[in-house]
């Protein structure tokens, strides 16, 4: 993702730009380090804004990389210091996307890793996971865990993926992730990049980013 570049902000489907390049979502909790990871993946300090402030990205801010795919960061679910109305306006964009976007290729779920999947993640994997497209699940802030903490900490996220689905299911992995230490920054980077082959060599994908395909 080095080299990304923001291209615009998503307030409502109708704002979406024309299908043509993949897409890679990141989602998670409001405060799970949704931001911070994208930046770390990106080796960039503020491409994607982070805040103390739980609930800060508001909107679906799409990213283009180098090789003309997009990285569409989503909206944060669950606490934020809004209207519920607004909230659940966000929380409906993000619905709408994951889940009627024909060129959303894989889904990034940002997920701390001190607390574990939360009932909001769980309905967001149910709903995509039988997609078949796949799903990294990054356990995030390892660097706040002691060593033995983290790993029963994501043996812990591996578990509720098995109740919750019966079975590992083979298009979903996950590993632990710090963007402070930069652990599981390179391993995370070659599974995006796995999932995105030589979209720029091909010439089949178009570059979106242009104002007229964006609609603005």
């Amino acid at each position: 993702m080095a080299g990304a570049e923001f291209v615009t902000g998503i307030a409502e489907p109708a704002q979406l730009p024309v299908i043509g390049a993949p897409e890679i979502a990141f989602a998670g909790r409001s405060n799970a380090g949704k931001s911070s990871a994208i930046n770390a993946l990106a080796h960039r300090n503020r491409l994607a804004f982070s805040s103390r402030t739980p609930g800060r990205t508001q909107q679906i801010n799409l990213f283009r990389l180098r090789s003309g795919a997009l990285v569409a960061d989503l909206p944060g679910y669950g606490y934020a210091a809004v209207a519920k109305k607004v909230k659940r306006g966000w929380q409906d964009l993000l619905w709408h996307y994951v889940t009627t976007r024909p060129t959303l290729a894989a889904l990034v779920l940002i997920v701390d890793s001190r607390h574990g999947l939360q009932a909001l993640d769980c309905e967001l994997l149910t709903g995509f996971v039988p997609s078949g497209r796949p799903v990294l699940i990054l356990a995030t802030k390892a660097d706040k865990l002691k060593r033995a903490a983290a790993c029963v900490a994501l043996a812990a996220i591996e578990s509720e993926l098995r109740e919750l689905f019966e079975f590992p299911p083979a298009n979903v992995g996950v590993q632990l992730f710090s963007a402070t230490t930069r652990e599981g920054v390179a391993e995370a980077e070659a599974i995006i990049a796995q999932w995105l082959p030589a979209t720029s060599q091909s010439g089949a994908m178009s570059r979106l980013g242009e104002e007229t395909e964006l609609g603005n």
